[in-house]
């Protein structure tokens, strides 16, 4: 087992916030990724930056690093708060401070540096989803040949960026996972749990095909791998290349 790394602080990019109707199920995106890391990354320290609220950005030297979180929202959606997070972005990786991208967080940072991010053509993606690593890195410890984690997207990565490499994929988003310089982006979320994906799936049946939400509930029983994957995370917002 590698040691732990240095202890870091990472602003955590808030872009979305749980629905009130679904408060009795889960506390905020906050918290998920709060009590993930605690228990799984413990040298990395969240600080929460509401930036879906009207949250001002902070430089980018202010913290060791940052976690763009996911949201309902697209990254070409027309908001006020998305292009100045992109500016953000790219002004952190270009200052070669480590910054971690979860599915929407994931596609903003393939979209904002240069890559393409469109309507999956399979439809949605929900319920537990399995992806093989193709790169092995030095921050993937513990190693492992792939992983499972709940997914839950319609958009996904479909042109990576110039400079980026593919880290791992799955048979419904090819780009599960890329590195490029100080950034990497994941689809999957290690902060879900089943309870909470199968609250949120209920909530959008008008958007999600019956049939879909079936077959992602179905797979909510399996074992995921969000243990490492927040490791791996950790690693990565410490600066292990």
């Amino acid at each position: 087992m590698a040691a732990p790394p240095p202890r870091v602080r990472v602003g955590l990019l808030e872009c979305d916030h749980v629905p009130v109707e679904l408060r009795d199920v889960a506390d905020d995106y906050a918290a998920m990724f709060a009590a993930r890391f605690a228990a799984h990354a413990p040298w990395v320290t969240l600080e929460p930056i509401d930036v879906v609220g009207g949250g001002a950005l902070p430089s980018v030297d202010d913290h060791d690093g940052y976690l763009i979180t996911g949201s309902r929202h697209g990254v070409d959606d027309d908001l006020p708060w998305i292009a100045p997070l992109g500016g953000f972005v790219q002004a952190a990786v270009d200052a070669e401070v480590p910054t971690v991208g979860v599915c929407f967080g994931h596609q903003l940072l393939a979209w904002q540096l240069g890559g393409r991010v469109e309507r999956a053509p399979a439809g949605w993606g929900v319920g537990v989803h399995h992806a093989e690593v193709v790169a092995h890195r030095p921050w993937m410890q513990p190693p492992a040949a792939g992983f499972d984690l709940i997914v839950s997207h319609q958009d996904q990565v479909v042109t990576l960026p110039g400079d980026a490499e593919l880290v791992a994929t799955s048979q419904h988003a090819p780009v599960a996972a890329f590195e490029v310089g100080s950034a990497l982006g994941v689809q999957g979320h290690p902060e879900f749990d089943p309870a909470y994906a199968t609250t949120l799936m209920a909530l959008r049946r008008d958007r999600i095909p019956a049939e879909v939400i079936a077959a992602g509930e179905a797979t909510l029983a399996a074992p995921t791998d969000h243990a490492t994957v927040t490791a791996w995370l950790g690693r990565f917002l410490a600066g292990v290349r």
